[in-house]
């Protein structure tokens, strides 16, 4: 294992070491330190770490050095999952390039317009960084010309494969010159993603940065059990507490859960935006130059910005709502304690939630720790402290002979002290924001129980239903056989229905009249598109394309039902026309899919095959599993 304490030990160029100087990179990271003397000397990589190890400058770094700058032609390529993390890569390209005049980095990727980045191929681009779906899509129309490519990169392969892009990123592969430097970096390394690798990376050298868990030892991780308190109330007095608090990413569940919790924050004095599918393009990347700036301190979002987000401000990131899966959840707390950063990741719990916290725990193989919620004394401490230092800093700073003379006047017309005077200020400063929070504490919760999740959830279930339904212990349960020869005469036939004996047969009823067609569930309206079995498009395939370029979020895509030609697709209600456009040009298995709204079944009565999605609720409600067809 090659070790390094500079990045001068890893045979960089001068330009690139003073641009590392210049932006506070000291000493490379182990991951820096493994990957890039191997792609320095232009041997293949299959690289597995996980996310905020310093990933992208192990594989920036690199190419900048092999860029021929006077050749305006794409030179190298990184294929990344989400359009947020593209943009973060390129950000960082151009970053580290500085100190290279001329240099271009051009991120490709949905929801931006065709003709901004045709103008930008045309004018020429030094490393394309982009989303499979659209770089396949500038590949077919011959927009984009690989001819040049000297590196392809497939960043978190791993996300890739389960936003359903694999057979894009082997279609790019096959796509590309057949002499390049390939690199494939994943956090995981499941089958699917080792043989894209044995199929394309000619003897690659593989290297695993290992790590005691899946999450960044640098976070302090703790937990507060909903009780007692409103999540809000929590969220507030958790922000004000916190010692080092410095900017905060909050994960909910719906978009809808974004705007009204950036409200309610806003409203109590807090610099807050939302962050989620519904915003374009332009409107998302303002939000986070904001974060960026200091212009925002709290920004909501939904898993839309799980990935791709590096803002080092970011010193906390609180799940409000709890996520449904783990790997959400290292993704989500990924985006602090950043490349050896401090960070604090806090989790919402509900009782009900409990056993989802011990699998989290079993995953990330690190303990959450329960937190203490700041009582309305703590609350009040910190507010009276802030209120003296920001008097503290008028006393040594500021010329008050003026005020003085104001305050003598009122003490003399008013035949009041000074002291008093100062009390009616201090009273006038805080108004809207009182210093002292009113209302009273909830009462401590019991220690949690020691017992495992499984035992807890089943005794908790016991008592629920002992709760919920008395009755049933004092009545008493005959025996089987007592049970089977009970007459069944003695039960009253239900009002307007026969005996069963007295039915006719099943095929001498008449038909049931056909329900007419449901074009919405909730707020899901249902689309056709133009792939299908016989393209051999899978439910993933379908929900990483529309993820991806319409930015929906894969837990808002309804039910899918998979037919020979073609498929249908729930999808939100009140879709803007320029996403419903871009998913009419999107492909998926090289298949132009021409979204449209369904008005019934084409193709003949194939019966669907799929699984079942999900369908938005009520701000907060989640999401139900709906029931899929019979086959």
């Amino acid at each position: 294992m090659s070790s390094a304490d500079s990045f001068a030990d890893l045979s960089l160029s001068t330009p690139i070491l003073e641009t590392l100087t210049t932006i506070g990179y000291e000493t490379p990271s182990p991951i820096q330190t493994q990957y890039i003397p191997v792609l320095l000397d232009r041997r293949n990589l299959l690289g597995q770490a996980q996310t905020g190890t310093g990933k992208t400058a192990a594989f920036a770094l690199p190419i900048l050095e092999g860029i021929d700058i006077k050749r305006p032609a794409p030179q190298a390529l990184v294929l990344c999952p989400t359009r947020e993390l593209a943009i973060q890569v390129a950000e960082a390209f151009q970053s580290y390039a500085h100190g290279l005049p001329g240099f271009h980095v051009l991120p490709i990727y949905g929801g931006q317009s065709y003709t901004i980045q045709l103008k930008q191929l045309a004018r020429g681009a030094h490393v394309i960084v982009g989303t499979p779906g659209r770089i396949m899509d500038h590949l077919e129309r011959k927009t984009l010309n690989l001819d040049a490519l000297t590196t392809l990169v497939l960043d978190e392969a791993d996300e890739m494969l389960r936003m359903g892009f694999i057979d894009d990123v082997e279609w790019i592969l096959d796509h590309t010159p057949e002499t390049h430097q390939t690199a494939l970096f994943s956090a995981t390394m499941p089958e699917p993603i080792r043989r894209v690798a044995q199929k394309y990376l000619v003897e690659p050298r593989e290297i695993k940065i290992k790590s005691a868990t899946t999450t960044v030892a640098a976070i302090r991780q703790g937990y507060w059990q909903v009780s007692g308190l409103h999540k809000l109330d929590a969220l507030t007095r958790i922000l004000e507490v916190e010692e080092d608090f410095d900017a905060a990413l909050i994960f909910v569940r719906t978009k809808t859960a974004t705007v009204e919790l950036a409200d309610k924050l806003a409203a109590r004095g807090y610099a807050a935006a939302a962050l989620n599918g519904d915003l374009n393009q332009a409107m998302r990347e303002r939000v986070i130059d904001q974060l960026k700036s200091g212009g925002l301190d709290i920004v909501i979002a939904t898993d839309v910005a799980a990935r791709g987000i590096d803002v080092p401000r970011i010193s906390h990131v609180i799940n409000y709502d709890i996520p449904y899966d783990t790997e959400a959840y290292v993704h989500r707390i990924g985006r602090t304690g950043r490349a050896g950063r401090a960070g604090n990741a806090i989790l919402f719990v509900a009782p009900r939630e409990m056993r989802m916290l011990r699998v989290i725990e079993r995953a990330t193989r690190q303990p959450i720790t329960p937190l203490t919620l700041p009582s309305r004394q703590d609350v009040t401490n910190r507010r009276v402290a802030t209120f003296k230092e920001k008097v503290a800093e008028v006393l040594n700073a500021e010329d008050l002979e003026f005020f003085a003379d104001i305050v003598a006047q009122i003490e003399e017309e008013q035949n009041v002290s000074a002291h008093e005077i100062a009390a009616a200020l201090a009273r006038l400063a805080q108004e809207g924001r009182p210093l002292r929070i009113a209302g009273e504490d909830p009462p401590p919760r019991p220690a949690p129980d020691a017992k495992p999740a499984g035992e807890r959830w089943a005794e908790d279930r016991t008592a629920r239903r002992s709760r919920e339904f008395p009755q049933r212990q004092d009545r008493p349960l005959a025996p089987p056989a007592e049970r089977d020869a009970q007459p069944r005469e003695g039960r009253s036939p239900k009002e307007g229905h026969p005996p069963r004996e007295n039915r006719t047969d099943w095929e001498d009823r008449p038909s049931r009249p056909e329900r007419p067609r449901r074009e919405t569930e909730g707020d899901m309206v249902r689309y056709r598109i133009d792939v299908g079995r016989d393209h051999g498009a899978q439910v993933k395939d379908i929900v990483g394309a529309i993820a991806n370029e319409a930015g929906i979020e894969s837990r808002f895509i309804g039910r899918i039902a998979l037919y020979d030609e073609s498929s249908t697709v729930e999808l939100p209600a009140g879709m803007p026309k320029e996403v419903a456009n871009l998913l009419k040009r999107t492909r998926v298995k090289g298949v132009p899919i021409n979204l449209r709204p369904d008005t019934g079944r084409e193709g003949g009565w194939n019966r669907p095959v799929g699984k079942p999605g999900k369908v938005a609720g009520e701000a907060g409600a989640g999401f139900k599993p709906r029931r899929p067809r019979t086959p």
